[in-house]
């Protein structure tokens, strides 16, 4: 049996990687062209190219349950055509024993997903973005068409770029009083965090009373906040590229200042039940090739499984927004999709037995 284990699994294995490869190849390539728009004398070839290059983490983690659906179909069906699986179930291997020997190489991809997504995908999220950012803005610019609001009581925060090191660039600070009435506005060239503060650069801070204006310039000027580079990286990456322990803790900052947290909540819920996602689709996949795609070609088969992969992941965005406007929590909208799926698989191998 172990022989066995090893021969489906990695031929499974093999085939899921290659179906990866290829999708997070052909998004990166479109991503290349769609980002190519955007040349010019700042932001240059090789500049968007590196762009490109370090969003390949995310694109990895993105597209692992739709590789996995993909590569499955296409392993099992590899074993389907030549016969091997009928002399597998005539030797006395059973459904069940088939179905745990194709999951053991689609769930150590789900764990590989799993611990890019966590420590890999978030900083070279955030290194793309600044990277763009930086480029696209340059050096003085402030409060340009590229950048992220962030909110913290009466002040609002607007920077354009933010490395890795703490420092951010291109800031505007609005302070309001209680009736959000503009009390002053700053802007600085970047700042830089200092542990409990920061210290911003090259400022120029107006000052508004209801009978003057005041302007005044400062080299360097400190700004203490509870705003942390931490919590401007969670605006600056896209909530399915956080990991799980940012997304908990972005979801209760923004709680807390009365703003909106459920898209924060959807990404992480979805995070967690990824594994789950995998192993559904991945069950659907074992199920077709068992059932109605016994016989069915290889280009069928793949073709039934994009669309699978095309109604899943559109339930899963508009059960999203779905759970926003009615209200319900958005552990169903993330979980709803991987049960049917799951009762789907389940149901197609009750019949093939």
């Amino acid at each position: 049996m172990n022989k066995l284990d090893r021969y489906v699994g990695k031929t499974v294995l093999a085939a899921i990687l290659l179906v990866l490869a290829i999708i997070v190849g052909l998004d990166a390539v479109a991503a290349f062209i769609d980002e190519a728009d955007n040349i010019d004398e700042t932001y240059t070839f090789g500049q968007v190219a590196v762009s490109v290059l370090l969003t390949l983490p995310g694109r990895f983690y993105e597209f692992i349950p739709f590789a996995a659906l993909i590569g499955c179909l296409i392993g099992l069906g590899q074993l389907a055509s030549s016969s091997e699986l009928v002399v597998m179930r005539g030797a006395g291997v059973s459904t069940g024993r088939l179905v745990w020997i194709v999951m053991k190489p689609a769930l150590l991809v789900a764990v590989a997903g799993f611990l890019v997504g966590e420590y890999v995908a978030p900083n070279t999220e955030q290194m793309a973005q600044s990277h763009r950012a930086i480029a696209q803005n340059p050096g003085e610019g402030v409060a340009g068409k590229y950048g992220i609001w962030n909110r913290e009581g009466n002040s609002f925060l607007h920077f354009n770029a933010l490395e890795a090191n703490g420092v951010v660039y291109g800031v505007t600070l609005l302070q309001f009083d209680n009736r959000y009435r503009l009390q002053s506005a700053l802007r600085a060239q970047r700042a830089t965090f200092q542990r409990d503060h920061w210290l911003m650069e090259q400022v120029v801070k107006t000052d508004f009373t209801s009978w003057e204006t005041t302007r005044t310039r400062h080299t360097t000027l400190r700004w203490d906040t509870g705003v942390t580079p931490e919590l401007l990286t969670m605006e600056v990456v896209a909530p399915d590229q956080l990991t799980l322990a940012d997304l908990y803790r972005y979801s209760r900052y923004l709680m807390q200042q009365g703003l909106d947290a459920d898209d924060f909540e959807l990404a992480m819920w979805r995070k967690i039940l990824q594994p789950l996602a995998i192993a559904g689709l991945v069950l659907v996949a074992i199920s077709f090739i068992f059932g109605p795609l016994r016989d069915g070609t290889m280009g069928f088969r793949i073709f039934a499984g994009v669309i699978v992969g095309i109604v899943f992941r559109t339930s899963q965005d508009l059960l999203g927004p779905a759970s926003l406007v009615f209200g319900f929590s958005p552990l169903y909208a993330a979980f709803i999709p991987i049960a049917v799926c799951m009762l789907f698989g389940i149901g197609l191998l009750q019949k093939a037995r």
